[in-house]
């Protein structure tokens, strides 16, 4: 039986399809690779950033990266690897939206609602979130609402904003943006469960 049949079931990741390791220091190993790419994923997709007029927040691929890296990652590394991001960026790495970095920026809350979408998605996949269409919809649904949840009452605090005025200017403007992630989701996860059951 191949790794690959041995593991494409109910609670796997797309992650746990790569070739199982015989030791734990190769299983760390993987492990750490995963973080430190989902970290780096997440960093690189932060500097697609378009202004947005009106808003501190502009549109940026990290949260969509973010909800890969849980999706496909799962739950904990999913946490590890936007903890790490978050760390590394609080520390003065420039990778934050745009290039910035350091806490306490109008946007670094949604930087922390990454987080708790990252394992909340995470956990979703392995309870096959991602393996249809309509599931990953409500999966990347719900992974955005987590983003926002933190992020417009951080923007709000941050600003001296009213709650409403985070709304308009840190949500509204970015809901067909998010749409569209959600439809690239939608097509990819789906798809690659499809192609690793005909493996």
């Amino acid at each position: 039986m191949s790794t690959v049949a041995a593991t494409a079931r109910p609670g796997a990741v797309l992650a746990d399809l790569l070739p199982s390791t015989t030791t734990a220091a190769r299983a760390f190993a993987r492990d750490a690779a995963l973080v430190l790419g989902g970290a780096a994923l997440t960093g690189i997709a932060a500097q697609i950033a378009v202004p947005v007029p009106g808003s501190p927040v502009p549109v940026t691929g990290q949260t969509f990266a973010a909800l890969l890296v849980g999706t496909a990652v799962g739950a904990r590394r999913g946490f590890l690897s936007l903890a790490l991001y978050a760390l590394v960026g609080m520390a003065g790495v420039p990778w934050f939206a745009g290039g910035t970095s350091g806490a306490g920026g109008a946007s670094f809350g949604y930087v922390l609602g990454m987080l708790l979408a990252a394992t909340v998605v995470g956990a979703l996949a392995r309870r096959g979130g991602d393996r249809s269409v309509l599931r990953t919809a409500g999966t990347m649904v719900l992974g955005s609402a987590l983003i926002y949840a933190i992020g417009v009452p951080y923007l709000a605090l941050s600003t001296g904003m009213s709650l409403s005025a985070a709304v308009a200017v840190g949500l509204v403007p970015f809901l067909i943006g998010d749409a569209l992630k959600a439809a690239l989701a939608m097509g990819a996860l789906p798809t690659a469960w499809k192609l690793v059951d005909r493996g």
